[in-house]
């Protein structure tokens, strides 16, 4: 950035040439560094400038102020752009116009504003229609600029100005747009400005500077909109990364029937399939297609036939430009190395280029597009790997429908994004997210979404739209988050007053169910059955590649034998977390547990106890079984007793009669029992102290399930026994020596040989610090980073959301140390005692299992400090083979 420190504020770009390059992102953010790179290649790009995203931060940090020298940067940029287009900003016989548009350095697609045609007022209008010879084209695009400005600038509500035309059409008996004349145009303009005055006291601003300084602000403060915020806390975007502003000669695609305007896709971003993909409007601008307003038509012809279009393609409208395009689109892949999404505009039948960016796709895409790209020679494997989002392979992971379910279709739309979802029908973003909360699944039904509906189809299972193409809003931001989509539902009719839907006779209304196939288009009345997702193909590759390139271990945490396999099938590598006290829930044990808790002496809970040892040793075998010589960390029993045992009245008289006590002992064992912070009270190592039966008992069942298991398969499992909430030494030791004892009797009475490991769970900042005297008889250390979380931050995490959310968006922490690892302070934490434990012990076995081994973030954190695994949900498995992967290939790179 040293350019920036030496007060470069605007970077010119234009005429085969720039001062930027891709490289320049962080400063120039993705557009503008795009921009300047497709400019540099020598490709046709209307000339512009972009302000860097350093005048963006400073721009907040100095009160919404500008460097003083920025005005004449900008003016200096201004007639250097004129000057490559021979025409002049303001001038009334030969106007310049300029879009103005953000560009963070991440995409945000539909989150930040844009102004376009800004330059025109009463005087240069009229200079636009002699130099097109095209009046009716003048006053449009100048309708279209009040419009834009007054919603992005002036924050009067778009819906108003969409009122002032329908009702003029409607006078006009006119059904599209493109029947208006300038005549007409000039009626609805008068209407628009009347429009403008009553809502701001102040007429529409014709000053073109003015003009221009307005768009520049509306873009810097649409960063810190309520919907850019929204979707920058959704995607992990930091707000101290400010966003560019790039002011672009405007090229028309409403010059008439030679000009149109597209979005175009190198491939199929739903699928990855290497195919053109596009859509693109005839006669006029860009904001037209992804808008929804008007449905667009198919680039390529394949597509158009496909799709049962009746319009024509781009291919069969106009061959030569599409093959020019075509020629570029594989130019700029090639040279991107990467599916690319762009922008372009075809002026009296010239192409040019306005965008290219790394194009948003869905999982499945992600994966054969990485897979294919490494095939054709334009990437390696390591590098296919690090292209796929781990988090993202979520999508893959959950079930699809059913194929050979009833389905009773009611509606048919353009496939924006794959999946299926099943939901209570709601017409509103706000009541989606309000009933999401509740936690109910709903589908929001929306004639076409906005940015303002981010939050709405963030909390939805699935988006349906009437309006709209396959480069809709709605379907650019559900396959960024994963969502199955429908767009462009026409026979589908949505009623907002009434709070229905309509479609082939059957009237739905809000809270009825409905289910969408994003993969198909298929819009369903009622639930429709799934089917488990198939984990072959691109998935196998890239998991392959993955497996090859990691470190780490990845194991599962799972206590029953539902998720041990379904971990196994993801490709879990043993058992590093097994919950046992998730076992004595259930309702053939919680009774002998509940008499175990009750019994007045050692005798008669062992009585109690011996009663559970025949099913704890079954469950055992069952998991030693799946799991086939793979590693299984079994933790002792770790919460208080007090969470078996009845509370309500009700309950207490139920259960005291079951066991055949009196109500009062119930209660007051409870009263007994009862604590204050449960979470730091009688519990884990503790608990086994005090009851050593407890933790003799489970000891016992799983050394005669390993000696079962070892006997039946040939292959004993190795178990590791895991005592929780260890902060001393000498309570460890006094564990383990009841565990060693026990092994040893096991071993004589069924004359076998078990391989087995002692060690404990890191949760306390006190074994933390005290590891190195802990490792001299631990084995091994599995880190439970949320109790670990708990107790460095002193917070709980079952309170925590009542004030963490307030705490990100304030900026006090970036994120929620309960999902991401606090690598400051618990990480810390964790490097102490993996460096201490290992001066100790260096063969010490260490991983982590807490639901931080399932995030990206916190597994690179991992690898980084030489942890031999970690262990996650079963569902997350395959998210953190591929997050170890590329941790690994960063520490080597």
């Amino acid at each position: 950035m040293s350019k920036q420190a030496n007060g470069k504020l605007v970077y010119r770009f234009g005429d085969g040439k720039a001062d930027g390059e891709a490289g320049m992102r962080n400063l120039l953010g993705g557009k503008g560094a795009n921009l300047a790179e497709m400019a540099n290649l020598g490709l046709p790009v209307p000339p512009g400038f972009t302000i860097t995203t350093e005048v963006c931060t400073g721009y907040y940090k100095n009160g919404r102020t500008y460097p003083q020298s920025l005005s004449a940067d900008v003016d200096a940029a201004l007639a250097e752009v004129g000057r490559i287009v021979g025409s002049s900003f303001g001038d009334a016989e030969n106007p310049l116009l300029v879009s103005v548009r953000s560009g963070a350095r991440a995409s945000m697609p539909g989150m930040m504003d844009t102004v376009l045609n800004l330059g025109l007022n009463d005087a240069t209008v009229e200079g636009l229609a002699k130099r097109a010879k095209d009046r009716r084209f003048a006053y449009d695009s100048y309708r279209r600029f009040i419009h834009m400005y007054s919603d992005v600038v002036l924050g009067i509500e778009h819906h108003q100005f969409e009122d002032i035309l329908g009702e003029y059409k409607d006078e006009k008996a006119l059904g599209l747009d493109t029947a208006l004349t300038a005549e007409d145009w000039l009626k609805v303009i008068a209407r628009y400005k009347a429009c403008v005055e009553k809502a701001t006291g102040k007429p529409f601003p014709l000053d073109v500077k003015e003009q221009l300084w307005g768009a520049i602000g509306a873009v810097f403060q649409s960063w810190m909109s309520a919907r850019a915020k929204t979707y920058r806390r959704l995607h992990n975007i930091p707000e101290d990364w400010g966003t560019a502003v790039t002011v672009q000669a405007m090229v028309f695609g409403n010059l008439g029937d030679t000009s149109a305007t597209g979005v175009a896709f190198t491939r199929n971003p739903s699928t990855g399939a290497h195919e053109l993909y596009g859509e693109f409007l005839v006669n006029a601008q860009g904001e037209d297609v992804v808008a929804g307003i008007r449905t667009p038509q198919s680039i390529t012809e394949a597509a158009r036939i496909e799709s049962g279009s009746k319009t024509p393609s781009l291919e069969k409208l106009m061959p030569e430009t599409f093959a020019e395009l075509t020629q570029t689109f594989a130019r700029l892949e090639k040279h991107y190395r990467d599916m690319q999404d762009m922008e372009f505009t075809i002026q009296s039948g010239k192409l040019w280029m306005l965008q290219t960016r790394s194009g948003k796709r869905t999982a499945k895409a992600a994966l054969k597009i990485a897979v294919d790209l490494s095939k054709e020679g334009l990437i390696s494997k390591e590098e296919a790997v690090k292209r796929i989002d781990p988090g993202s392979l979520d999508q893959l992971l959950h079930p699809t429908l059913d194929p050979n379910a009833k389905r009773e279709i009611i509606g048919q739309g353009l496939p924006a994004s794959p999946g299926a979802a099943s939901g209570e029908i709601v017409f509103d973003s706000d009541e989606a997210e309000k009933l999401k909360g509740e936690g109910r699944n709903v589908i929001l039904v929306r004639v076409e979404t906005s940015p303002e509906d981010i939050h709405g189809m963030h909390a939805a299972e699935g988006i349906l739209t009437t309006r709209g193409g396959m480069t809709s809003h709605a379907a650019v931001v559900a396959r960024g988050m994963g969502k199955p989509c429908v767009s462009g539902a026409g026979n589908i009719r949505v009623d907002y007053r009434q709070a229905t839907l309509s479609a082939m006779g059957s009237v739905l209304k809000k809270g009825d169910i409905v289910t969408i196939d994003g993969s198909t288009g298929q819009v369903m009345k009622g639930a429709v059955p799934t089917i488990k997702p198939e984990l072959s193909g691109d998935f196998a590759i890239i998991m392959e590649w993955a497996d090859a390139a990691r470190r780490m271990k990845v194991r599962t945490n799972a206590e029953t034998p539902l998720d041990a396999r379904a971990a196994r099938e993801f490709g879990a590598e043993g058992i590093g977390l097994c919950r046992t006290e998730h076992m004595f829930f259930e309702a053939d044990r919680i009774v002998a547990m509940r008499e175990m808790i009750l019994a007045s002496s050692e005798k008669g809970r062992r009585a109690a106890l011996a009663k559970i040892l025949p099913m704890q040793r079954n469950d055992f075998i069952e998991l030693f079984e799946i799991m086939a010589g793979l590693p299984v960390t079994i933790r002792l029993l770790d919460p208080p007793l007090h969470e078996f045992l009845p509370h309500g009245e009700a309950e207490i008289a139920e259960v005291a009669m079951a066991l055949a006590v009196s109500p009062e002992s119930l209660r007051a064992r409870v009263a007994e029992l009862h604590e204050f912070n449960p979470m730091l009270g009688h519990r884990g190592v503790r608990l086994a102290v005090s009851y050593p039966e407890i933790a003799e008992m489970q000891a016992r069942a799983i050394f005669e399930a390993a000696a079962e298991v070892g006997r039946k398969t040939g292959t004993p499992p190795i178990p590791e026994v895991m005592i929780p909430l260890v902060a001393t030494k000498s309570e460890f030791d006094i564990v383990r020596e009841r565990i060693v004892a026990i092994a040893d009797e096991v071993q004589q009475e069924m004359q076998a040989k078990l391989d087995y490991l002692v060690g404990t769970m890191i949760e306390l900042p006190r074994a933390a610090l005290r590891a190195g005297d802990i490792a001299q008889t631990a084995e091994f250390f599995s880190f439970g980073t949320n109790d670990l979380t708990q107790t460095t931050f002193g917070i709980s995490r079952d309170d925590s959301a009542r004030f963490l959310g307030e705490y990100t968006a304030k900026g006090v922490i970036k994120t929620d140390p309960f999902v991401s690892l606090d690598i400051e302070g618990v990480g810390e934490l964790v490097e102490i005692a993996a460096s201490r434990g290992k001066a100790t012990r260096p063969q010490i076995k260490l991983g982590i299992c807490g639901e931080h081994g399932g995030d990206p973030a916190s597994i690179r954190f991992c690898e980084r400090v030489g942890l031999d695994y970690v262990s996650c949900s079963p569902f997350r498995v395959p998210i953190a083979r591929l997050a170890a992967a590329q941790a690994a290939l960063s520490n080597d790179g």
